[in-house]
């Protein structure tokens, strides 16, 4: 029962941290839509290649706010659909539920890459894209820990299965 809970527990946490990521990243990409292209002279190759531009961030901005709203929406609903496969509690739903957070966790580690690379770039002055960029570092780590407390809830959920003559 103590890895059904903590992962219960990781999922509500994780399910608030997707939206908050979701809202910050959905506010910037509306602010960088919303802002005016400088010249084409006075950017460098890549922005060309990418018609998204952040005046507030660097060259790797774009991509990763496209990115973190992308693993902050599939995050939600992973986190969603995990909440109700762990309530059931059997082994196929429990299954479920750890397919569901490798994928997130996947997306989230992507969003990561991009906010290591914009830090390394350079240094910006947009508090929202700092807290974006932690968020998106605590998300890889709380997300790790859920698909761990899945898996402990699977291995939990198999053994009182066999014990109670519902084995393979």
């Amino acid at each position: 029962m103590g890895g059904k809970t903590v992962a219960f527990g990781l999922l509500v946490l994780n399910l608030v941290l997707y939206i908050i990521v979701s809202i910050i990243a959905g506010v910037a990409i509306n602010f960088d839509i919303d802002s005016p292209l400088p010249s084409e002279e006075s950017l460098s190759i890549p922005a060309h290649i990418f018609p998204m531009y952040n005046p507030k961030g660097n060259m790797a901005t774009g991509f990763f706010l496209i990115f973190s709203l992308i693993a902050g929406l599939v995050g939600i609903a992973t986190s969603i659909a995990g909440i109700g496969n762990i309530q059931k509690a059997n082994v196929p739903n429990l299954h479920s539920a750890g397919t569901y957070s490798i994928i997130t966790w996947g997306l989230t580690l992507l969003a990561m890459g991009l906010a290591c690379k914009e830090i390394n770039i350079g240094i910006h002055d947009d508090l929202n894209l700092r807290a974006l960029e932690t968020l998106v570092i605590i998300l890889s780590g709380t997300q790790l820990l859920c698909m761990g407390a899945i898996n402990a809830g699977v291995n939990e959920a198999a053994s009182h299965d066999e014990h109670m003559g519902g084995g393979f």
